[in-house]
């Protein structure tokens, strides 16, 4: 799927506040380097939350497996609620889809296809947005979050129950266990009004680390 960095001016002065405020988050900037935050700038909002229902709870590598079959499947790179609705249980299957997912999945077409305004959640504030996705049958809060992260590019989403996220803090931190929703909420008033941001270096910190 397409994607576009974010506004370069705002992402240098994120960067610099997340430096000053946490010198555990800078040593991890400083190893990082350039915060390279994209958005999907492709398709549309529903293939998006798509996408994001095909990652929870399994591996990224599974789940960009499962939605090349699927978008074989359903024979178009961006899938419309009419195909999702149109495609039978066993084409699904056949794409690795589960069938609680595929359920997820059909109530979220349903929902599409019956009105519920997708484009209209940019103009909504994040907490808004949350509420309405989450209204949808197997949507969270988590796929909320990476909706807003990944789609809507907002600044200050701090994905709690992300376990990239508590396993990168547990890292840096020096914690014995993986911190709980109250220990990140707590630690992450330091890094408002970029929390995504520190949130894409907790990331990143698991992936790689330059001498």
């Amino acid at each position: 799927m397409p994607t576009m960095t974010l506004d370069s001016a705002r992402l240098s002065q994120a960067v610099r506040h997340l430096r000053r405020r946490d010198p555990v988050l800078a040593g991890i900037i400083g190893r990082v380097g350039r915060c390279a935050w994209e958005t999907e700038r492709g398709g549309s909002a529903f293939a998006s939350l798509i996408e994001a229902m095909l990652y929870q709870q399994i591996t990224g590598k599974a789940a960009a497996s499962i939605h090349r079959r699927l978008r074989r499947v359903l024979g178009r790179r961006h899938p419309r609620p009419q195909e999702i609705l149109a495609a039978s249980v066993r084409a699904l299957r056949g794409a690795g889809l589960s069938r609680q997912k595929i359920s997820y999945m059909r109530d979220l077409a349903s929902r599409a296809a019956n009105g519920l305004p997708l484009r209209g959640l940019s103009r909504l504030p994040d907490e808004q947005v949350i509420e309405a996705l989450c209204a949808v049958k197997g949507v969270g809060r988590w796929t909320a979050e990476m909706f807003l992260i990944f789609r809507l590019g907002r600044f200050d989403v701090l994905p709690v129950d992300d376990y990239g996220v508590r396993k990168a803090a547990q890292n840096a931190y020096g914690l014995d266990e993986l911190p709980d929703a109250r220990w990140l909420k707590e630690r992450g008033e330091a890094w408002r009004p970029y929390r995504t941001v520190a949130s894409w270096y907790l990331w990143r910190s698991l992936e790689r680390k330059k001498p």
